[in-house]
């Protein structure tokens, strides 16, 4: 069942289903996040046509790349740190904390579903989060702030770990990073579980993140896609919304 123009009708399909689920999951991507003025990656205009990525190997070899990575990320802070939850975030926040969603899933890095007040036991962040940094050898957590200190003292270059020695990276995956073992089971499990799977804002296109949806309906979960684009996934879904998702998601945020 594909919806695009039918927004009430669509609210009203997620409804019955979040009601007839035992155990629904969330699973969102960057579209969640676009009209907390957080750009997405791949669509025109997007971070990724602005700047290729800088592979994590290269990061961890030259420090030219770190020098460049820390660069991009105060360039853009400013629209990150700016950024509050948006409809999708507090709807979300709401199921959850009506009992009508077991636990998120989730591909951001920007921080938003815990300033939306999803607690740390029900997300399960697949790529980490940006607003704050680790030392890639020992793991001390630094925030931003100590870091922008020392780049900007320094002229524009990357401070390295006062424990160690180590390199200081944000506390996200980067391509070619390992993922992390710890969410990747936690994700697992709860794929696993659940009933209802519901892809928000996401493209489907990066892998392994993107395989929980698979894996859910291959167990016998039913799967929704919430994206304003088509997907890869969207004839193995019950139910697709191809619309704003702030738009379909209001009205959990204000009556769930």
């Amino acid at each position: 069942m594909i919806f695009d123009t039918d927004l009430k009708g669509a609210q009203a399909r997620l409804a019955e289903l979040l009601d007839e689920a035992s155990c629904a999951v969330a699973f969102t991507g960057a579209g969640l996040s676009t009209e907390c003025g957080i750009p997405d990656f791949r669509s025109p205009g997007g971070l990724w046509t602005q700047n290729k990525p800088i592979p994590f190997d290269v990061f961890v070899s030259h420090k030219a790349a770190r020098n460049e990575a820390w660069r991009r990320k105060f360039a853009m802070e400013e629209a990150f740190a700016s950024a509050r939850p948006g409809r999708g975030h507090r709807a979300l926040a709401r199921l959850h904390g009506h009992g009508r969603l077991k636990g998120i899933i989730t591909q951001n890095i920007d921080g938003l579903h815990q300033a939306s007040g999803v607690p740390d036991a029900a997300l399960i962040e697949l790529h980490g989060n940006g607003t704050y940094a680790t030392c890639l050898d020992c793991g001390a957590r630094y925030e931003l702030d100590w870091v922008k200190a020392r780049f900007d003292a320094s002229g524009g270059s990357a401070p390295d770990c006062p424990e160690c020695g180590g390199p200081i990276k944000a506390a996200t995956i980067s391509f070619g990073q390992a993922m992390p073992e710890t969410e990747m089971a936690r994700a697992d499990e709860l794929t696993r579980k659940c009933d209802l799977f519901i892809v928000i804002g996401s493209s489907l296109v990066v892998f392994p993140a993107a395989g929980f949806p698979l894996k859910a309906k291959k167990k016998g979960a039913r799967l929704v896609i919430l994206n304003r684009e088509p997907t890869d996934f969207d004839e193995l879904a019950d139910l697709v919304v191809r619309t704003e998702i702030g738009d379909l998601l209001e009205p959990f945020a204000q009556d769930a």
